[in-house]
């Protein structure tokens, strides 16, 4: 999972050692940003699930120090998969700040470095008696 900037430029990036996208790596990644940044900076959140996520801080208090600061918000292809009411609260044409950012520069990442995925594998003994069988 990857954390980059307005101009889909890497910040941090982080090795996901379970299956799925769990939100504390998303977690993770914001609290390293707020450690970087000034206390009173703004940041718009566009991530997949940014409505869950929310969801989330608001109802464990996580980044509960920082909340006022964050606006989340849907990818913009992915908005698409999600119901009616979420399109129209979490749309990032339908919040202000994102311009015309459209959220997907994590997926254009991955693309760019797909060819590097085989090579970055966690490869240990385990996952080794799982391919001979």
């Amino acid at each position: 999972m990857a954390l980059l900037c307005r101009h889909d430029r890497p910040l941090w990036v982080v090795n996901m050692t379970t299956p799925g996208e769990r939100q504390h790596y998303a977690i993770a990644l914001l609290e390293k940003l707020f450690e970087h940044i000034p206390p009173f900076m703004h940041v718009g959140v566009l991530y997949d699930v940014g409505c869950h996520l929310e969801r989330s801080c608001l109802k464990w208090g996580l980044l509960e120090a920082h909340m006022d600061n964050l606006v989340f918000a849907i990818s913009v292809f992915h908005a698409f998969g999600h119901q009616w009411p979420c399109q129209i609260i979490y749309h990032p044409r339908k919040c202000e700040g994102f311009g015309l950012s459209d959220g997907e520069g994590v997926e254009r990442l991955w693309h760019g470095i797909q060819h590097l995925i085989a090579y970055t594998r966690i490869a240990g003994v385990r996952n080794l008696l799982l391919d001979h069988r």
